[in-house]
Parts: C-alpha cells; sequence; structure tokens
C-alpha cells in the first residue's frame, strides 16, 4: 500500500469523531453512532482505494452503510480489506466518558480476518512478551510467566480487563495472584492496545471482547510490535456455523496475529472522540473551530504519528448539512 494513504484514513477517522462528537452526554449512543458511521462512510469516497468491508457495522441485511461485503473508496488505486468501527466506546460517547474512538485498518485484500460478530478470548501484549506467552495456559501461569520475562514481582505487575460480570473468575484470579488491576468500562480496541504503549503502564490485557474489535486491535499491535492472541467463543451450534461459514475451519482454535491480519503491510488510524489515554478527544472551540488529535500507524515502517488538526467547521460540508 501507498504510504500516502496513510494520511487520507486519518481524514476517515477525523470526520467520523468530529460527527459523533456532537452527540457527546446527550444520552443517545445509536445516533451517535450512526453520525459517525454515515460521516466515515462518506469520507470514504474520496479516498484511492479499491476496498471492501471485511469489519464492520453489520450485515448488509442488518446495516444501511458499512456493511460487510461492501464496497468503499473511489475505485482507484490497491485492493484492500477494510475494517472499521466508526465509534468504539458508544457508551462512552452518550455518557461523555473518556477513551471513545473512531477507528480503521486497512490491508491488502485477503489479508484481515472476516470475524463474526461474537465473543472473542484475547491475551495482548508489548513488544517484550510478544511470542512469548500462549493464550492455552492457565491465567495464573501466564502471569507468572510474564513478571519473570519482565523481570519485576508480580505486585508490581498492571493487567487490564474489562469489567463484565462474565469476567468475575478472571478477576479472582488476578486479586489472588496479587497483580494490579485496571478495570475497564468500555473501549476493547483502546484497552488492547494498551500494552504496547510505552507509557501506559499496562502490562497485559486479558478477558473476552468482541471479535471484529480483536482483528482492529491485532492490526494496531502489529504497527507496535506488540501481540494479541484470541480464540472465538461460539456460544451456541447457530453462532459455530456461522463461523465455518466465514471459512474458519476450527472455530475454536487460536488465532494468531498472522490469522487476524496477515503478514504483510497494515495501516491503523484512529481518532479520538473523548478524551483518552491513547489520544485526546474533540475539542470545540467558540470561534467556530475544532481540534482533533489521531493516531496513525504503518506496519511495514512501525511509524507512529500523532496528528493534531485544527478544523474550521463551517467549512465541514457534511457535518453542517447533517447538523
Amino acid at each position: 500500500m501507498e504510504r500516502e494513504l496513510a494520511l487520507e484514513f486519518v481524514r476517515v477517522t477525523e470526520l467520523a469523531a468530529l460527527s459523533a462528537a456532537k452527540w457527546m452526554g446527550r444520552g443517545n449512543k445509536h445516533e451517535a453512532d450512526g453520525a459517525a458511521t454515515a460521516a466515515m462512510r462518506t469520507m470514504f469516497d474520496s479516498v484511492s482505494i479499491r476496498g471492501t468491508v471485511v469489519i464492520g457495522e453489520g450485515e448488509m441485511d442488518e446495516a444501511p452503510m458499512l456493511y460487510i461485503g461492501e464496497q468503499v473508496g473511489n475505485g482507484q488505486g490497491p485492493e484492500v480489506d477494510v475494517a472499521v468501527d466508526p465509534l468504539e466506546g458508544t457508551e462512552l460517547v452518550a455518557k461523555g466518558l473518556n477513551n471513545a474512538l473512531a477507528v480503521i485498518a486497512i490491508a491488502n485484500k485477503g489479508n484481515l480476518l472476516h470475524a463474526p460478530d461474537m465473543y472473542m478470548e484475547k491475551l495482548a501484549v508489548g513488544p517484550a512478551l510478544a511470542g512469548k506467552l500462549s493464550l492455552s495456559d492457565p491465567l495464573e501461569t501466564t502471569l507468572r510467566r510474564a513478571a519473570e520475562l519482565l523481570g519485576k514481582p508480580l505486585n508490581n505487575m498492571t493487567v487490564m480487563i474489562l469489567d463484565r460480570d462474565r469476567h468475575r473468575e478472571q478477576i479472582e484470579t488476578l486479586r489472588r495472584v496479587g497483580v494490579r488491576i485496571k478495570l475497564l468500562t468500555d473501549g476493547d480496541v483502546a484497552g488492547a492496545m494498551a500494552p504496547a504503549l510505552p507509557d501506559s503502564g499496562i502490562d497485559m490485557y486479558v478477558g473476552s471482547g468482541g471479535a471484529p474489535e480483536g482483528v482492529l486491535a491485532a492490526a494496531a499491535l502489529r504497527c507496535l510490535g506488540g501481540e494479541l492472541q484470541g480464540r472465538l467463543m461460539p456460544a451456541d451450534e447457530g453462532e459455530f456455523q456461522r463461523c465455518l461459514d466465514m471459512g474458519l475451519q476450527d472455530p475454536r482454535k487460536i488465532l494468531t496475529m498472522d490469522d487476524m491480519v496477515g503478514t504483510d503491510d497494515v495501516i491503523f488510524a484512529a481518532t479520538g472522540i473523548t478524551p483518552g489515554e491513547i489520544v485526546d478527544g474533540v475539542r470545540i472551540f467558540s470561534d467556530l473551530r475544532a481540534e482533533t488529535h489521531s493516531l496513525v500507524m504503518r506496519a511495514k515502517t512501525r511509524t507512529i504519528r500523532f496528528i493534531k488538526s485544527i478544523h474550521y467547521l463551517p467549512n465541514k460540508t457534511y457535518i453542517n448539512e447533517t447538523a
């Protein structure tokens, strides 16, 4: 993929973030998600790719745009797989909480996993632990091995996990072993990225979250030198069959980075909607300007760029038309 595309993808996430930010704290997550989705779809029309959505807002019959299989881009440029989450953290925006993002990942055609919309068990780590742990091991074994590799006592390790009832057993294990725990209300992609960010203070991310979000996080971790291992958790025979229909011969096998994002180049872009630990949120000023903060990364070069943009809102035709 051409490196010049990286900035074009930031423009896509910026418009989605600006559109969703209008709904911050207003208690309507569906309107916020719809605004981000429509904006992202509109901006894709200006990007020189022949893209196919492999992770999006749902199947064609349940999502009006950015559905799985939809063609995006202006029909020129490389053929690519597109994974999107126009609003990662709908509840966060609705309640005005931190860490909501607009996110996309792009890879050459055939590289991104067509992840079904179900839970995925996850183990995410940074570069120091990449390739050295296994999701198949018991959690306590993994924690002790990680502490040994990092050269720190268990009580100095910090592990992040979503604050969910389904994680009660894992949280009890974390507390029994003695690690520090950071409970995450929402924001599965940002949470899985955290161990690979040097200033996050997070050593590991565990637990289960959405499978599509797992692929997006794996794309980010490929760019950061980290690792995500995943295992799908089909809840019934119907979900198991859906995995088979999507080409997954063994739905319960441990998925590696290569399984999820291939071995080729990947570009990952995210713009903050609400303030967060990775990037800041949208700020609206009284002089008709808005400020966005974005992150864009490319696996091939491992370059990480943080982009601060000032937008003059009267010139944002799409946002004005939908205000």
